[in-house]
C-alpha cells in the first residue's frame, strides 16, 4: 500500500458547518475503506493547516477518486503529499548514482 499525508484547510463551508465535522470524518474513512485504503492517523493542527490525515492507500488512482470527491464536497482544500516510509526511501537513494 502507498501512503500519503493530507493537508487540509477548512473551507467556508467547513468553517459554516464545523460542528457537523465529526460526521464528515466517519464519510471521509469510510470513503477511503471502500477504496481499498485506510486512515492511519487524523491530527487537527495549529498553524497553516487545520487537519493533517495519514492515509493508505493501493495506488495514485484510488487517492485521486478520493480526493476528487473530497474536493467536490467542499468542506477542505487537500495538499496531497505522497510519502515513503524510511526503507524504501533507504532504497531509492541507494539507486541514486553518485555525483561524478
Amino acid at each position: 500500500m502507498q501512503r500519503y499525508i493530507s493537508l487540509m484547510k477548512l473551507t467556508a463551508k467547513g468553517l459554516a458547518e464545523l460542528a457537523d465535522s465529526g460526521a464528515r470524518r466517519k464519510v471521509s474513512e469510510d470513503r477511503v475503506s471502500s477504496l481499498g485504503g485506510r486512515s492511519v492517523a487524523f491530527y487537527a493542527t495549529l498553524g497553516t493547516y487545520d487537519f493533517v490525515q495519514v492515509f493508505e492507500m493501493p495506488d495514485n488512482a484510488s487517492m485521486m477518486q478520493y480526493v476528487l470527491t473530497a474536493r467536490r464536497d467542499g468542506f477542505v482544500d487537500p495538499l496531497i503529499l505522497p510519502a515513503f516510509d524510511s526503507q524504501t526511501y533507504g532504497d531509492i537513494v541507494g539507486r541514486v548514482s553518485p555525483t561524478q
